[in-house]
């Protein structure tokens, strides 16, 4: 089952501040979840909307599920700032 992405204008900023390897990474990872629901997903509590995180390295893609089953990605943070 394939999913379809969208992405949040502060995700998209995020990720052109990143280095271009570490993009491509990170974009990758976000690509074969959507299609493969394959990845290191865990639910963050106290975030309302629900919203879980990826892990792919020392970066934390955050995203949520929209009512049409889609991936919205809302931050790609590294692991020290994504959960302040």
């Amino acid at each position: 089952m394939s999913r379809a992405l969208a992405w949040h204008p502060q995700a998209l900023r995020d990720l052109r501040r990143l280095d271009r390897q570490i993009a491509a990474r990170v974009i990758a990872a976000v690509e074969r979840y959507a299609s493969t629901e394959s990845g290191d997903i865990v639910r963050l509590t106290g975030y309302t909307p629900p919203t879980w995180r990826l892990r792919v390295g020392d970066w934390r893609v955050l995203f949520r599920f929209e009512a049409d089953g889609a991936i919205r990605v809302v931050g790609v943070l590294h692991r020290g700032e994504a959960y302040r």
